[in-house]
């Protein structure tokens, strides 16, 4: 694909200054809106030469603690939109989101793509980027509405409502991929050049890792907020 020239790309920033401009004269946050453009800037240009290193190392550890890095800051940020108890629930949302994303990482990458040698980074840590962050926004979403509705409902009801939101967009974007939109992984494989039968392969493998993924994860994280049962229980209390 053609390299975009710096001055073309500041075009696309255009819209982005009409709705942060917008924002401002409508007196909403504009500050974290514009602030947010100015980080995805800068973490962008930032990954672009970490993954240039780790590209060219082509090593098993690297590959591996960029992986564990992403399972930490994904697991975190999980639990943002959450009022209280973060600290408390961050190793649930870890194990989730490593139940999930890892088992649906290694199906793929192993048994659907066969990589050679297992770790290649160029595969591994794109598709681990994509399977995370999805675990990541379904379990968020699951985290968010059981803590609004287990104040009111029982346990079994507010982890069905839950995981119901939770799957809600990634259940769209099933119904919608090839009818209402064409998803960035095929669309990127198709302006490069590659077959578009070739790229929906692709783009069914992409689908399915990133609903089993999520709903994996969101379906653990719920699981480990089941309420543990009190010692004083009497049904785990024998008869005398």
């Amino acid at each position: 694909m053609p390299t975009i020239p710096l001055a073309n790309l500041a075009l696309a920033f255009i819209p982005v200054g009409a709705v942060i401009y917008i924002l401002h004269r409508w007196l909403l946050n504009s500050g974290t809106a514009a602030w947010s453009v100015t980080r995805m800037l800068g973490q962008l240009l930032l990954v672009g030469y970490v993954l240039t290193f780790i590209f060219a190392s082509e090593h098993a550890a690297v590959v591996l603690g960029v992986l564990a890095v992403m399972l930490l800051v994904s697991s975190w940020i999980a639990l943002r939109p959450l009022v209280r108890r973060k600290r408390a629930l961050y190793l649930r949302a870890l194990i989730a989101i490593s139940i999930g994303g890892v088992s649906t990482l290694a199906l793929i990458t192993g048994a659907v793509l066969d990589l050679e040698p297992w770790f290649a980074p160029n595969m591994m840590i794109p598709l681990a980027g994509m399977i995370f962050a999805n675990a990541m926004n379904t379990v968020s979403v699951a985290a968010e509405r059981f803590e609004s509705e287990s104040a009111r409902e029982d346990y079994t009801q507010s982890r069905s409502r839950a995981m119901n939101a939770a799957m809600i967009p990634v259940i769209n974007s099933m119904f919608a991929v090839g009818l209402v939109s064409l998803p960035g992984m095929m669309t990127g494989q198709i302006l490069s050049g590659v077959d578009p039968l070739i790229a929906v392969r692709y783009q069914v493998m992409v689908m399915c890792m990133i609903f089993g993924s999520a709903g994996i994860a969101t379906a653990c994280y719920l699981r480990l907020m089941a309420p543990r049962p009190s010692i004083a229980d009497p049904e785990l209390v024998g008869s005398e």
